[in-house]
Order: C-alpha cells, then structure tokens, then sequence
C-alpha cells in the first residue's frame, strides 16, 4: 500500500484521492498475503472512495487500527519539504480513505511530521511537542499520553494493532536504541502486530539513520510483490528510486 500511494503521488502529481483509493481495491481484490479486517471490509464494501471508511466506522464504532500508519512512510517523504501544516493535513486524508476514527488521522500526521524532521537531520524525538500542539484538541490528550518520554509498551492499554501502541512504541524503539538494526529488533521483540510495528518503527528509524544503516543481509534478499498487479515485484533498486523521485518531486512550502 505504502508502494501504491508514493506511485500515485508521482503519476498525478499530488494527492488523488479517488485513485488512491481504486489502486488500493485493486489490490485487496488481488488477495494479499495480509490485510487487516478493517481495511479488507472498507477496500471491498462497495462504497465510494468518500463514504466507506466513514459508513464501516459508522456501524462497528471501532476504526483505529494501525494500517494508516503502516503504508505512511511514502507520503510522509514526498510532502516533507511541504512544512509541518501541509504535510499533517496530507497525512490526515489519506489515512482517512480506510480509517473513519480520527484517532488515526492525528497519529499518522504526527507520524509524517517526525519523519518532515527527521529528513532535516533534527531529532524527531524533540519535536513530538510541536507535533501534538497541532493534533486535534479530542485526541491530544491520548496521544501525548503514548508518546511520552517515559511512555513504553507494557503501559500498552490496547493491543499494538491499535494505532496508540503502535506509533507509541516505535518512538519507544528509536528513543531506546542507537541503530536502525536495533530499532527494529526492539520492535518486533515487544510481539504482537510486528510486521506493522515494525514497518512504523522502520520508516521514523530510516529518516533518521539513512539507508546506509539498513543491513545488506536485510536488503540484498527483498521484494516487495503487488498483488492485483500481475507478476511485478520491486527489488530494493526500484524501492530506491521511488524513495528519491519522492524526495525530489513533491512540493515545496512557499
């Protein structure tokens, strides 16, 4: 998902919601090895782009997974040079496509500003005040409480599916190690959800420590299929130049 959204952002020069939107049903259409209840039920109830995720949060009352945060790191690149407003409120649409519960929203804008940050070469640990100055004052309170300095995950109140824990102990991860290796060691060591904890925990790391950190052991073996897109894979060489297209093509704040 994460692939689809950067490759809409650069076809369309910006954010299409509708066809965001109809690449990721296409996708759920193709089977994917996982997908979450949540997004299967939005991605296939039938509903337009614009009313499904709102009416699926309407009738079960739960919508704060954690995928909007799984599939933000490619966005999150191609509006850092927007400024803090533009990329949070890019941040807050998408997510908004498979996620009805504006808790998710708040997290995955806070989760584009850290990585703005980080691509700076500042500390996103220390602007995770700045950040939650701008989340929605309903959720504020929630989200400073997982985000705190002295937040870690066995004071988890919700499993790490749920998009509290999971950006709470990604910061946990990159707070408490000193590696990108260790980062994600450390998350996928908490258990639960840690293909998407990890994937968060991933894309802050990243931001921080560079593609040079990332392990060869790690990079030389992936592949990244696109299910509903035939037979194509990216190899770490096309998830590259997506990165880099990403960096150079999105907007500039004015």
């Amino acid at each position: 998902m994460a692939v689809l959204v950067g490759e809409s952002l650069l076809e369309h020069g910006g954010l299409d919601l509708p066809d965001v939107f109809d690449r990721f049903r296409r996708w759920a259409a193709g089977g994917p090895k996982d997908i979450g209840l949540q997004t299967e039920d939005v991605l296939t109830n039938g509903e337009p782009w614009d009313l499904a995720a709102a009416l699926h949060f309407q009738l079960n009352g739960r919508a704060a997974g954690n995928g909007s945060l799984m599939r933000a790191t490619t966005p999150a690149v191609y509006f850092a040079h927007a400024g803090r407003p533009a990329t949070m409120a890019a941040a807050r649409r998408i997510a908004a496509l498979t996620h009805g519960d504006r808790a998710a929203w708040e997290g995955t804008a806070v989760f584009h500003e850290l990585v703005r940050v980080a691509l700076t070469g500042d500390d996103p640990l220390a602007a995770v005040p700045g950040a939650l100055a701008e989340v929605h004052a309903d959720h504020r309170a929630r989200w400073a409480t997982v985000l705190a300095p002295d937040w870690h995950p066995g004071l988890a109140t919700e499993f790490n599916g749920a998009v509290w824990p999971c950006l709470g102990t990604a910061l946990w991860a990159l707070r408490t190690t000193g590696t990108f290796e260790r980062a994600l060691a450390s998350a996928v060591d908490v258990g639960g959800d840690t293909d998407t904890v990890a994937a968060v925990t991933g894309g802050l790391a990243g931001a921080v420590y560079g593609i040079g950190a990332v392990p060869d052991r790690w990079t030389d073996p992936l592949h990244v299929p696109l299910p509903g897109y035939g037979d194509r894979r990216l190899a770490t060489a096309d998830l590259l130049t997506l990165a880099a297209r990403l960096d150079t093509e999105g907007p500039r704040a004015t």
